[in-house]
């Protein structure tokens, strides 16, 4: 079912590995293709044409990803599909029409004006899809080894951590929580330790440590006091992961990507898993009324 990821020891069926087929996409289907290795998943590896390029430049392009799936895999280890359109519209249908549980996007296109005054085409490929979107650029010799999930202890930052512990079930994870104090909590009598805004953390900690699902190797999430990018950059530096999870936001509006997502995405320090909050249960269906009498 598109939008989940399987438990440890499920096949996933569907890997879908979109390339620009530049520089920037270099690490897609090699990771594309460990991931499926370590999951027993298959992958698709997927280019997107504008709709105005010519069919004889669309068969180049195809036997363009021929060869990089030849030199990649050395044989058939991945599907090859070609799509016209936008990227931001196609993928999220071929992600509905595959059931794909995992979506793996290349770097963006730096364009420094626009990318100011407008979502890049990769966020709005997220905020569309309905599954986690790994953003790869290291390269794939290995699974991921260690892992840092920057929380906030909502659900969208869970559902990040959960999919990691799929993609990666070796790895050694931690997590990070930056707290921003307001004023009075700096100053407070006991310290921050003992600040009101410190004890909420915490609390929403042991809540969030309750998800179903989250890494068995998980560390206890650290809270340190600061803004979130001055931490979490430190941190970054200091754990050297070669994965970062994160969630797409923290908000009740799913059509927002959070400030620090997007940074991270734009100029990210190591490969970034982006992942939405789960899906609500479904509601049971309400009683139909009787039919009219004839």
């Amino acid at each position: 079912m598109a939008g989940r990821m399987r438990q440890k020891g499920e096949a996933m069926p569907r890997i879908i590995a979109a390339s620009d087929l530049t520089e920037r996409s270099a690490a897609v289907l090699p990771r594309a293709l460990s991931v499926a290795a370590e999951t027993g998943g298959s992958v698709v590896f997927v280019h997107v044409a504008p709709d105005n390029v010519p069919e004889a430049r669309v068969a180049d392009l195809r036997r363009r990803m021929e060869e990089t799936a030849l030199q990649t895999s050395g044989g058939d280890a991945a599907e090859i599909v070609m799509l016209r359109g936008r990227p931001e519209l196609v993928l999220p249908d071929l992600v509905e029409t595959e059931a794909a549980d995992l979506l793996i996007l290349g770097l963006h296109r730096v364009r420094p004006v626009l990318d100011l005054l407008r979502l890049t085409t990769m966020e709005r490929i997220v905020l569309r899809a309905d599954i986690p979107v790994l953003v790869a650029h290291l390269p794939a010799g290995q699974g991921y080894r260690r892992v840092l999930g920057c929380v906030d202890f909502a659900p969208a930052c869970a559902a990040a951590l959960v999919a990691a512990g799929r993609i990666a079930p070796e790895a050694e994870f931690h997590a990070i929580h930056a707290l921003q104090l307001p004023l009075r909590d700096k100053f407070a009598p006991g310290g921050i330790e003992d600040s009101r805004a410190m004890t909420q953390a915490q609390v929403l900690r042991s809540a969030f440590l309750g998800a179903a699902g989250l890494p068995p190797t998980l560390h206890l999430p650290e809270i340190i006091p600061g803004g979130v990018h001055p931490v979490l950059s430190f941190r970054i530096d200091e754990l050297e992961p070669d994965l970062i999870t994160i969630g797409t936001h923290s908000g009740r509006d799913p059509s927002v990507l959070g400030n620090y997502a997007r940074d991270l995405m734009r100029d990210p320090p190591a490969d970034v898993l982006v992942a939405k909050p789960p899906r609500p249960a479904p509601t049971s269906a309400q009683p139909q009324a009787a039919a009219p009498n004839a």
